[in-house]
């Protein structure tokens, strides 16, 4: 496997010392390790990019009621949907852009502007006055935050191959956990004068704008990202057009010296890489795409309707949970999440590989969903027992859909089509998931 790699690096181009793509390519050959330096700043950074999708949910209600832009109190989630979907709005119509900017200029400068746009327009939503500041807030929010796809691509550039499910998988471990703590943060940390009056006082700045304090805890962890962005090396080979050339015959080295290392199959697919195909005529990824898309839709509807189904009452189909419990229960999930990624994915899509484990992920999830609405029958220990296991098997499959989909996704591609790969599905994706919270706030 190595003697292909380095045969195919050595023979298309030669080594240059200011491209850092070359630089990383020189960095795994040496390094056979796991890069856990890099997976550790891959972690922080995507991170980052969830906790404030989701953290809004637990309190927009309350913030829309505080606007008095509703007429009547059953307009509410109406309005609540488009502050919610504002942000996918702006994920969608930006996400092709920075993905071509990621293929033109780099990685790292998409993901340090990305973080830093939650520093400045995070903590403004939190300080909204009305229903047209935040709305507003959370698009811009959306417009310049769309570096998920870019961090998909990074991690996948970072690994040798038989890492990168690893990789990928912080990312999705990440990003799922963000989307748990995000709606924790929101519910814990929103009107705290009320929630806690002996640190809070109703004169200071957290008595005035009640939904400041999460939006400001999460814009603070932010800065912490945004600090641990300057340890962040460049994957995207920066020289000559033979340089994408090169990174994409790379790309095909790796995967081709899985099978038997036939030469004739790697000349084949070094013909096809040189002259670029258009990624919308590239079924693999758009057969990818579709699914993530359709998966998108469910995920982002159960994240913002999972918190209301819990503390409604049980009269209406709820557990009748304090949010004390709700919060308990992502905590939960979150860890076992984290468990389930770090220490049971990796073998698991190594024996399985990405395409059987995504089916079996979906397969599994149906009948899973289909029991929540009985899950509300039960009470007590057993009650708790149970939503408990059924949230982190939730979490699991969902997270492992997503990680074995990123794989298809980066590997239905070349290095320099990547960026662009990543935001298209970034983009498609976005248009789904803006629906989710508008369709759910309406019902």
């Amino acid at each position: 496997m190595e003697e292909n790699r380095t045969s195919l690096l050595e023979r298309e181009a030669e080594y240059r010392e200011k491209c850092p793509g070359c630089k990383m390519d020189r960095l795994k050959q040496e390094q056979a390790g796991v890069p856990y330096k890099l997976l550790s700043f891959i972690w922080i950074v995507s991170l980052c990019t969830a906790l404030q999708i989701s953290s809004l949910f637990p309190f927009v209600y309350f913030m829309i009621r505080d606007f008095h832009i509703a007429k009547r109190e059953e307009d509410i989630g109406f309005y609540a949907g488009f502050v919610g979907s504002s942000f996918m709005v702006g994920r969608a119509l930006t996400s092709l852009f920075w993905g071509v900017v990621a293929d033109r200029y780099g990685r790292k400068p998409v993901i340090l502007i990305g973080t830093f746009s939650v520093v400045v327009f995070n903590t403004l939503f939190g300080l909204s006055t009305n229903f047209w500041m935040a709305l507003s807030m959370r698009f811009f929010l959306g417009c310049f935050n769309s570096q998920l796809g870019t961090i998909r691509a990074y991690a996948s550039e970072v690994c040798r191959e038989e890492y990168r499910a690893l990789a990928l998988s912080v990312v999705s471990t990440s990003r799922g956990i963000g989307l748990i703590i995000g709606p924790a943060i929101g519910g814990f940390f929103a009107q705290p004068v009320e929630k806690y009056p002996n640190l809070f006082v109703e004169s200071s700045i957290f008595g005035r704008f009640p939904y400041f304090l999460p939006c400001l805890i999460i814009s603070v962890y932010a800065v912490g990202s945004l600090v641990a962005c300057k340890w962040l090396p460049e994957t995207l080979h920066k020289h000559a057009e033979k340089a994408n050339e090169r990174a994409d015959l790379h790309d095909i080295s790796e995967h081709s010296s899985n099978d038997s290392g036939q030469k004739d199959n790697i000349v084949e697919l070094e013909d096809k890489q040189i002259h670029k195909s258009n990624l919308l005529k590239n079924w693999p990824l758009m057969s990818t795409i579709i699914v993530y898309c359709v998966f998108s839709l469910q995920e982002m509807a159960y994240s913002e309707m999972f918190s209301f189904w819990a503390v409604s009452d049980k009269k209406y189909g709820g557990l009748s949970f304090s949010s004390q419990d709700v919060g308990e229960v992502l905590a939960i999930s979150g860890f076992g999440l984290l468990l389930f990624q770090l220490l049971l994915y990796p073998p698991v899509e190594r024996r399985l590989g990405p395409l059987m484990v995504t089916r079996l992920s979906a397969v599994i999830s149906i009948p899973l969903l289909s029991c929540f609405p009985y899950i509300a029958m039960l009470s007590g220990v057993v009650l708790h027992l149970v939503i408990n296991c059924a949230a982190i098997l939730r979490n699991s499959l969902s997270v492992s859909l997503v990680t074995g989909l990123f794989i298809l996704l980066n590997n239905a591609v070349p290095q320099s089509q990547r960026g662009a790969a990543n935001a298209i599905s970034i983009t498609a994706m976005s248009v789904f998931k803006a629906f989710g919270p508008a369709g759910g706030g309406a019902l």
